[in-house]
């Protein structure tokens, strides 16, 4: 079933359970209001009648001459004369009195209900002034004419109820529809996304959490539309990488093979392809590291590591190569400092970028930590810089300068650190050459 049947179900029923349980109380409460309310009519009438006939006739014998009056009045009452113990007049029927009497319902100076058989009656009994008189006046209404005006009133609701509740499941259609149809379109997209239709994603128009996932799904499909064309940019430059040393080492294997070189030329060949057979093997390598960097999330063994002690190593390991190129490796670090990484990993990510640095400086590379409102580590040289064509794709797979090596070491710089909850980019230094920001959270 659809979402919006479903909806639409739901509501409807639990529509229908409030208005029974609404109209169930309603239909339950309406007859007692009824004989309240009657009864206090009842008691307004029989006061304005008994003093009408006490200011008018005065006396008991009176009142009997002037029956004629009261049969006027159309009402259902009984005349009961305590003193006498006897019903001094009555419109009601011979047998409905003779029931109430059986009841004990005068002696026992019974209000509210009465019964007789099957019939019930709201009463009311008015006494005459001044009491000696000994008179009393009971008006009297059946609860048929009651419960027909209960009945009126139900059927009443029970339209009303109907008719809202018909123009409630219109309108719970009309909304779940409006909710349901982002959501359907929502589906037609992710159809693309899973065809991998990226430049066919369309925007949804929606509104609060709807609008969020269509957000989010909007920005899954520019990330997978990304992730495969770095993908297919990958397998490219690899299999760029890899067939270039392949091809020289298959060409000079072939050429001793066929005792084509001389002794020198063999010496050479024997030399360059120990040489590509090494650089595969560092491109290889660094492929491995790269794809577990991306896959392994628990390889990641992450501590509190403190930067100067981290900074000491990376000293120690940069110096013969320092040393070799003749450059000075200056540093600045705030003490006390500390940054939540995988000491060994994040070490191998430093490395990459201050050995890229060192490549290409002329006579500088300086490292500064600080302390700002998070961690920041900033590498940079006085070489001739990045180009700016280069700068967007700096730190994708084979993405190398002109004295690059295998163009993976910034791709496994920023795997390491973006792990680490970290961010690095990279801009122009003030010394001339590349600067490289990594920022870290305490």
């Amino acid at each position: 079933m659809k979402l919006q049947y479903q909806l639409n179900a739901a509501f409807t029923l639990l529509l229908f359970v409030i208005m029974a349980v609404t109209g169930f109380v309603i239909y339950s409460l309406i007859l007692n209001l009824l004989i309240q309310d009657e009864e206090r009519q009842l008691e307004q009438k029989g006061e304005l009648l008994a003093r009408f006939l006490t200011e008018e006739y005065g006396s008991a014998q009176n009142i009997w001459e002037f029956s004629n009056f009261l049969e006027e009045q159309e009402l259902q009452l009984i005349l009961y004369d305590r003193g006498l113990d006897q019903i001094s007049y009555s419109t009601m029927p011979v047998k409905v009195i003779e029931g109430f009497i059986e009841n004990d319902n005068f002696t026992k100076d019974q209000e509210g209900l009465w019964e007789y058989k099957n019939n019930k009656f709201v009463t009311s009994k008015i006494l005459f002034y001044p009491e000696s008189m000994q008179l009393e006046l009971y008006l009297l209404t059946p609860m048929n004419d009651l419960q027909a005006v209960q009945q009126n009133f139900f059927v009443r609701l029970l339209i009303v109820f109907i008719v809202g509740g018909i123009v409630a499941v219109l309108l719970s259609y009309f909304l779940t529809n409006k909710l349901v149809t982002p959501l359907s379109r929502l589906q037609q997209q992710l159809k693309k996304i899973e065809n991998r239709q990226f430049d066919e994603v369309e925007r949804i128009h929606a509104t609060g959490e709807i609008k969020e996932v269509e957000q989010s799904v909007y920005e899954m499909a520019s990330e997978l539309r990304h992730y495969m064309n770095s993908q297919q940019t990958f397998f490219q430059n690899a299999s760029h990488e890899l067939k270039t040393p392949l091809m020289t080492i298959q060409g000079y294997a072939e050429g001793i093979k066929d005792d084509v070189f001389n002794e020198q030329e063999k010496e050479k060949g024997l030399e360059v392809m120990i040489t590509e057979v090494t650089r595969l093997k560092k491109i290889m390598n660094e492929m491995i590291l790269l794809a577990k960097l991306d896959s392994e999330q628990t390889a990641y063994e992450r501590k509190h590591v403190d930067t100067t002690q981290l900074i000491n190593h990376i000293k120690e390991r940069v110096r013969p190569l320092v040393n070799e190129k003749g450059i000075t490796f200056t540093t600045n670090i705030e003490p006390n400092i500390t940054i939540y990484v995988d000491e060994e990993k994040m070490l191998r990510a430093l490395l990459n970028i201050i050995i890229n640095g060192i490549r290409y400086a002329k006579s500088e590379v300086r490292m500064t930590v600080e302390r700002r409102d998070t961690i920041i580590i900033v590498i940079e040289d006085d070489g001739e810089g990045i180009p700016k064509e280069l700068l967007p794709y700096l730190f994708h797979r084979f993405v190398k300068g002109k004295n690059g090596e295998t163009g993976l070491g910034l791709a496994i710089a920023r795997a390491i650190i973006e792990q680490s909850k970290g961010k690095i980019t990279a801009t122009k230094s003030t010394l001339g050459g590349a600067k490289f920001v990594l920022t870290f959270l305490e």
